[in-house]
């Protein structure tokens, strides 16, 4: 049996996912001490947890509404972020196992301090989380790469200069608008009309500087997980609500989420574009490729997530349980995957 090893379960911070980064790391930290490691919860807005800290949030769970944009400024003007490579906790650990969800922790910054540390980490590398987290420069490699992807334009920041029949003329409606820069559909609505796109617009540029307006695909919502070289099966979602979102996605009972029943050419396909995708915005470890399934059996790759939720309604623990991946074994083959790029790189 492999070593004990000494991982440092980074969580929480301080973008809208922070409650998801909560919930994610922390199961991520119980599955690996189940498996015999020694394990650090590192919160860069609050410092180390306890273990009654632990016991505590994590019994509190996600919530229906991520946090509010006063509560995390209050937090992040004291993040440890800009510190953690001179950290023990970090610069002592044999792997830093990524949970943070969004902002700094999913865009490449913690990324690009870990490998200035010197510190293996799980998931992709600062290139690649920058890539993956933009969604304009995201669709711009999978198109170039025949990854079937929806038409999109980016809105204005002067949201007056904004002209909806513009955009109905080059996308038709419906349409989505979402931050270009976050995840957990936080920002995100869907417009049926044009005079409700400016107040959507509006409400995106709250989460970030850039807002994508796409073109709505309608169909089944589908995601695929990729954990090394493995393609797990393909997960089928079906919200309680139109829209798969933040209250959706962690709220128990407000989606099912199963299996999906697809033909073979269809689940090859989908792989396909998978495995297109993952390799395109040069992903490493594991991820998830977001898609949606039209009713001619065309998919379309909404986004790619590479440090995946792994809360208890999450995406990727249901594909790998399908596969007959335990939770704990699930953590651990994701740490082992980020030691195995460090010593391919020496």
């Amino acid at each position: 049996m492999p070593s004990p090893l000494r991982i440092t379960v980074l969580l929480g911070g301080v973008s809208a996912e922070r409650d998801v980064s909560l919930s994610s790391g922390l199961r991520i930290a119980v599955a690996l001490r189940e498996r015999g490691h020694e394990v650090i919860c590192l919160d860069p807005a609050e410092g180390v947890l306890t273990r009654e800290t632990e016991r505590m949030l994590l019994a509190a769970g996600v919530g229906s509404a991520p946090p509010s944009l006063d509560a995390l400024e209050g937090l992040a003007s004291r993040s440890l972020s800009p510190t953690l490579g001179t950290l023990p906790e970090v610069t002592e650990a044999d792997c830093v196992f990524l949970a943070l969800h969004g902002g700094q922790g999913e865009d490449g910054t913690v990324q690009a301090l870990l490998d200035m540390a010197g510190v293996p980490y799980t998931g992709s590398g600062h290139l690649a989380s920058a890539l993956a987290m933009d969604k304009h420069l995201s669709k711009v490699v999978l198109r170039a790469a025949g990854v079937s992807t929806a038409d999109w334009l980016m809105a204005p920041t002067d949201v007056t200069t904004l002209d909806p029949h513009e955009v109905g003329r080059a996308l038709a409606w419906p349409v989505v608008v979402k931050p270009s820069k976050q995840g957990s559909t936080v920002g995100l609505s869907i417009v049926r009309e044009p005079g409700a796109l400016a107040a959507a617009v509006t409400e995106a540029f709250r989460y970030d500087d850039e807002v994508m307006i796409e073109r709505f695909v309608a169909g089944q919502e589908l995601t695929v997980g990729i954990l090394g070289d493995r393609v797990l099966p393909t997960i089928e979602i079906q919200p309680v609500k139109e829209l798969y979102d933040y209250e959706c996605k962690y709220t128990p009972g407000m989606a099912k989420e199963f299996v999906a029943e697809l033909s073979p050419d269809v689940e090859q396909r989908l792989a396909e574009h998978a495995t297109k995708a993952f390799a395109a915005l040069k992903l490493g470890g594991y991820a998830r490729i977001d898609f949606r399934l039209d009713p001619a059996g065309q998919p379309w790759c909404l986004e790619a997530n590479t440090l995946p939720g792994m809360t208890p309604t999450s995406l990727i623990p249901q594909a790998a349980a399908a596969a007959g991946i335990s939770f704990p074994a699930l953590c651990e083959q994701i740490v082992r995957l980020a030691l195995a790029r460090r010593r391919d790189r020496q």
